[in-house]
């Protein structure tokens, strides 16, 4: 694994301790990779749905859309 140093005020670091502490990380890198993955995540969310909000859509959301799909939702409930 690879090193890398940060360096933060003082009241990021503390920050940085308390939630190692609170939340049951082993360490401040544990804490930090943690971020990293979520922003990757969040990244990664957010070019999905922008690359869906560009496209075309795959069926049109109309009465009869939401009727079938209020049907589906019916027939799993009593299954």
């Amino acid at each position: 694994m690879n090193t890398m140093n940060i360096s933060l005020p003082a009241p990021m670091k503390s920050f940085v301790d308390e939630q190692v502490v609170g939340r049951g990380y082993g360490s401040c890198s544990a804490y930090i990779r943690e971020l990293i993955r979520h922003d990757r995540d969040r990244q990664h969310l957010r070019s999905l749905l922008l690359d869906g909000g560009e496209s075309d859509p795959a069926v049109t959301a109309d009465t009869t859309y939401f009727e079938t799909l209020r049907a589906r939702v019916r027939r799993h409930s009593t299954e």
